[in-house]
C-alpha cells in the first residue's frame, strides 16, 4: 500500500513563490509517473504537471514557465516549485502516483491535498 503526503501549501501574495512536496511511502513500482493536480473552489480537479521516473516533465499551459516539478528518487519525493503565483492559482493541490510493476497493470494513489491561497 502506498501513502502520499503533501506539504508546503499556505498563503502567499501575488507574485510570490511556494514549493510543494509530496512524499511517498510503501511499495512503489519502478515504473511510475507522479502528477500534480489542483482543484479550485467550485471547479473540477485539473492536471497541473507530471514527472516520470526519469524526470521527464509536462505542464499545463496555464503554469508553463512559472511552475517546475522535480523529484528525488532516493527520498521518494516530488516537488512543485511555484513562482509568479497568481490569484487564479488558488486551489487545493494534490499529488497522484500512477505506477506499475510490469507496465501492464497500473495503480493510482492520491495524497490528501494541501491548500494554496494566493491573495493580497
Amino acid at each position: 500500500q502506498v501513502q502520499l503526503v503533501e506539504s508546503g501549501g499556505g498563503l502567499v501574495q501575488p507574485g510570490g513563490s511556494l514549493r510543494l512536496s509530496c512524499a511517498a511511502s510503501g511499495s512503489i513500482g519502478k515504473i511510475n509517473i507522479m502528477g500534480w493536480y489542483r482543484q479550485g473552489p467550485g471547479k473540477e480537479r485539473d492536471l497541473v504537471a507530471t514527472i516520470t521516473s526519469s524526470s521527464s516533465t509536462n505542464y499545463a499551459d496555464s503554469v508553463k514557465g512559472r511552475f517546475t516539478s522535480s523529484r528525488d528518487n532516493a527520498k521518494n519525493t516530488v516537488y512543485l516549485q511555484m513562482n509568479s503565483l497568481k490569484p487564479e492559482d488558488t486551489a487545493v493541490y494534490y499529488c497522484k502516483l500512477h505506477m506499475s510493476w510490469n507496465g501492464i497493470n497500473w495503480v493510482d494513489s492520491w495524497g490528501q491535498g494541501t491548500q494554496v491561497t494566493v491573495s493580497s
